[in-house]
């Protein structure tokens, strides 16, 4: 007799796989009420951070960028350096750093809601995203 004839692995499966589950839907509602905040705070709809691909479209507004920067990153390796100079468009139009640059790029689920909710102001230019 072995050992896993005894013991269904199902439970332990579940185990594992519904508090990440859970977690990963508690950091995406963070996430998301952040950028809410974050997109209020720069003059936009604050209802724009839960529809796909719009939300990054006014992320790239707000980040002072061109509306084509969104067909860049449909490019692989290219939407890296576009993604990640949209993140410091967003750290500079809140007067933040390149640090916080950084923290945006691997820390995503933090400084979205601290870029909502502290008390910088946008200081950004929204007029290079005419079409």
């Amino acid at each position: 007799m072995e050992f896993t004839d005894s013991i269904p692995f199902w439970p332990i499966l579940v185990a594992i796989i519904v508090p990440l589950i859970i977690f990963a839907i508690m950091v995406s509602v963070v996430e998301i009420v952040g950028a809410w905040f974050m997109f209020e705070k720069a003059g936009e709809p604050g209802w724009a951070a839960i529809i796909p691909i719009y939300n990054y479209l006014i992320a790239i507004k707000i980040a002072g960028k061109q509306w084509w920067y969104i067909l860049l990153m449909l490019i692989p390796v290219v939407n890296l350096i576009i993604y990640i100079m949209i993140l410091n468009g967003l750290a500079k139009n809140f007067g933040k750093g390149t640090g916080f640059t950084l923290g945006l790029f691997f820390f995503r689920f933090i400084f979205i809601p601290i870029l909502g909710f502290d008390n910088s102001v946008y200081t950004g230019d929204k007029s290079n995203f005419d079409a």
